[in-house]
Formats: structure tokens, sequence, C-alpha cells
């Protein structure tokens, strides 16, 4: 009895013991299997690396190093190594890119694909002009002047959305057409948390509500307190510009505040785009190295004048344009000493790289500025004339009053306008498509909030009696 007690708790010990060993050995093979480790012919695993090759719209052609491999979306195990990678779709503009696999890491594609042709819909009809972004990117003001009826002449805003009842219902009257203040010729600016627009003519300054009609006859000027108000938009965007710049690395920050122009974070505060206004190096490292990041080939020798993007997140530095210098007048004249006539001299001029100067350039100190304690810091955007102080908070809202190159709502793709060519490409500089190939006006070309269109301002007719409109061009 003793016996047959003895070997039943030996065989079920054994079974255990077997049953731990296969548990054990089947997680580690699925281990090395998801590292990418395949069985060779002689039993020995071999090290490869995971290529995720996904697109969207999903169902393309792949192809690595020129011949058709599969289809997407799916995972490929590679040998460690440079290949060329193409994905295609019949109906869409290819993509292409050389990546680098490494053993046990996985490298996606992300391949966002382009229409060929995409679908151009109108957004207006009776004509837009004076288009002017909130800062949220969500609506747009615009005043139109060849309506049916006289009434419908005036401010209008659109709601850049993709529901339904908004796209039918379309854009909404704001202000009609009033003796005394000539519309079209009117400065727009909006407020930073878009729930106010100034209304600027020859003197008279309205705050207008963007949700309602506005009767401009019956508005107050707010002239006088302009300057309060201007403080306090600045004070709002400082607070925030701060709270983005501070997740970047310290030496980004300090290329952003002290020597770039035309500082702009992508939607995802993930990654900045900024030119360079004097040479200088970027180290390597800011961050502790990522695994699989960008094998792209990066730029961290900055030229003045280079337009770069850096990607906190793997420490990353593209080159993504040039942007030329503008001639700027240093001194206009100067008066002889001791002498009782204004002696002229020629005036001086140098070439510098100008554009949207950054706010939180304390940074490194560990309090926030605030109107009350620090009333004098919040009039850097307030200009010489109220037309530059508008201007300068509509270069600080949109990069498309400055160099053109905006981000797009994904900020992995940065938007290009040429004259009469629209191109969209990665951040890293690759896969450039021309989207949109013809004439445009004012180069005025913008995202839709969730990529899926691009709002352009043109005329399909091309007499110069007919109006401008906007028009959608589908991407997706």
């Amino acid at each position: 009895m003793a016996n047959l007690l003895y070997r039943l708790l030996t065989n079920r010990l054994f079974v255990t013991l077997c049953s731990a060993v296969i548990i054990l050995s089947g997680t580690y093979i699925a281990i090395q299997f998801a590292k990418g480790y395949r069985p060779t012919l002689n039993g020995d695993l071999r090290s490869t690396g995971l290529l995720a090759v996904n697109s969207f719209p999903n169902g393309a052609h792949v192809y690595i190093n020129g011949k058709l491999t599969t289809a997407t979306d799916t995972t490929m195990n590679l040998e460690p190594g440079t290949y060329e990678v193409e994905i295609t779709k019949d109906g869409f503009t290819p993509w292409k890119k050389t990546l680098t696999i490494e053993k046990e890491l996985v490298t996606q594609t992300n391949a966002l694909l382009f229409p060929s042709a995409p679908g151009l819909t109108p957004l207006t009809y009776t004509g837009a002009t004076t288009i002017t972004p909130s800062p949220d990117g969500q609506r747009l003001l615009f005043f139109v002047a060849s309506a049916s009826a006289q009434t419908k002449n005036g401010l209008y805003v659109m709601d850049l959305t993709d529901s339904v009842l908004a796209f039918q219902r379309g854009a909404h009257q704001i202000a009609q057409e009033t003796k005394g203040i000539d519309l079209q010729k009117a400065q727009y600016v909006w407020s930073p948390d878009g729930s106010q627009i100034l209304l600027s003519y020859e003197g008279k300054n309205l705050i207008l509500d963007p949700n309602k009609m506005n009767k401009l006859s019956e508005i107050s000027d707010v002239s006088y307190k302009l300057p309060r108000m201007f403080s306090e938009w600045e004070e709002e965007l400082y607070k925030r510009e701060r709270s983005v710049l501070i997740k970047f690395p310290e030496r980004i920050q300090e290329i952003a505040t002290q020597s770039a122009v035309n500082v702009y974070v992508s939607p995802d505060d993930e990654r900045m785009m900024y030119t360079a206004t004097t040479p200088l190096n970027l180290e390597d490292n800011l961050i502790p190295p990522v695994p699989a990041a960008s094998s792209q080939s990066q730029e961290r020798t900055l030229q003045a004048g280079g337009m770069y993007v850096y990607d906190r997140k793997e420490d990353r530095n593209f080159r993504i344009g040039t942007q030329e210098p503008e001639i700027i007048p240093v001194v206009a004249s100067v008066s002889a000493k001791k002498s009782t006539t204004k002696k002229k001299i020629a005036p001086v001029f140098e070439r510098r790289i100008v554009g949207k100067q950054s706010l939180a350039r304390d940074l490194y100190s560990n309090k926030t500025m605030t109107l009350t304690a620090s009333p004098s810091a919040f009039i850097s955007m307030q200009g010489a004339t109220l037309h530059d102080t508008i201007q300068t908070f509509h270069t600080y809202y949109s990069s498309l009053y400055t160099h053109g190159i905006q981000w797009m709502p994904d900020s992995k793709h940065v938007l290009l306008a040429h004259p009469d060519v629209v191109t969209i490409k990665e951040y890293d500089s690759t896969n450039e498509t021309v989207l949109y190939n013809g004439p445009f006006s004012e180069h005025f070309v913008y995202p839709w909030p969730n990529g899926s269109k691009l709002v352009l301002l043109t005329r399909l007719r091309q007499e110069q009696d007919s109006p401008l409109n906007l028009y959608a061009i589908t991407l997706k």
C-alpha cells in the first residue's frame, strides 16, 4: 500500500515537473518569437526584426526592395538591415521610405495614403474674403459681399466639423453690413479662447460674439480698453506656451526662446516646428536613446534660416525647408553734431530672419509671471499701430501668416502652400505629395480639424468678376 502511494506521488510530481517545463519552455519560445527570433534549418534561433506594415486606408500592396511581398495590415519578420519599402494602392499616391530594421525591435510604417484625384466640394457660393481662422482651428470668420439679398451680406462664421447637421447648416451670419463700417476693409482678430472677435475699422473697435448675430450700431466702442485687453490676451498665450515648451528638453527650450522664430508646436505637443536665426549645433542624446527611433536622416547642425522639426519623444531633428531673411532698416537718419542743419546719411539695413517671437522667455524661472505682478512683461505683442498688433496676434495663432508651413492635425504631416500648388509631407521631410495643382487666392489653404479635408480659397471660373469661394478638398 505504501509503495503504491509512493508511486502515485512520484508520478504526480513527475507530471507536474513536466508540465512546468513545457509551460516555461513554451513561454520562453513565445517571448523569443514575439521578439522576432525564428528557427533555422540547423535548429538554432535566428534574431530578426519586425516590420509592422500598416496603411490608411488598409489593403494596400507592400513592396520590399522592389518585390511585391504582402498586403497591409500585417507584421513581417526581416533580417536586421536597411530596406526600401513602398506601399501602393489603386487611386492613391504611393508611399516610399528607407527603413532600418533592428533585431528584436518593431518598426512601423503608419503610411497615410492620399487620393490621386481628391474631391472638390464648395463650402460657400456667394463669395468669401477676409478669411480669419480661430486660434483653435475649429472655425473660420469671413466676409460675404455678393449675396442675393442685401441683408445676407456681412460677416459669417463657419464651423469646421464633420457633423452632418453642421455641414448642412453651413456658415451662420454674425453681422450685417452697417453704414459707417466697411466690413470688407475692416481688420479682425480672435481672442485666444475663441469666445470673442475684435472688429477694427477707422478708429472704431467693436467686440463681436461669434455665436450670434451682432447689431454693430448697438455695440459700444472698446478702443479705450484695448491695451489692457491685449495684455490679458498675451498673458493667456504666455501661460499656454510656457506649459507646452517646458515639456521639451532644456536645450530645445533655449533654442525656441533665444535662437529661433516661428516656433509652432504640433497639436499633440510632441514635436516643434521652428526657424533657426543663428548657426549652432544641436547636441546628441538630449534625452536617453529610445528603441526603434526613426532611422530617417536628420540634421543637427543648424543653419540660420533653416526650418526644422524637433521630435521630443525620439530626440530627432529634421529639416523641412528654408526661410529667406528679410531686409530690415536699422537706422533711418542721424543728425550731425554741432551743426545747425540736419545731415542725412544713407539708411542702414541688415538681413535678418524675422517672424513670430516666443513669449515664454523665462522658462528657467520657477515662477510664472502674471499681469498683476509683471504688467510690463505683457506688452511685447502690442506694436506701433493697431494694425501691427493685430498682425502679431495672427502670426502667433497660425503659421499660415508667417512661412505658410502648417501642422496637420495628426501631428505627423505638414502642409505647404506654394504658388498654385499645395503639397503635404511627413514631418521628417519624406513623401511629399501634391494635393492640389491650380490657382488659389492669397495662398489660403487650411486643414480641417480632423485632417479629413483642406479648405481652399479659389474661383473655378476664371472671369475676374466671379467671386472667390471656399472649397473643401477631400483627403480621406
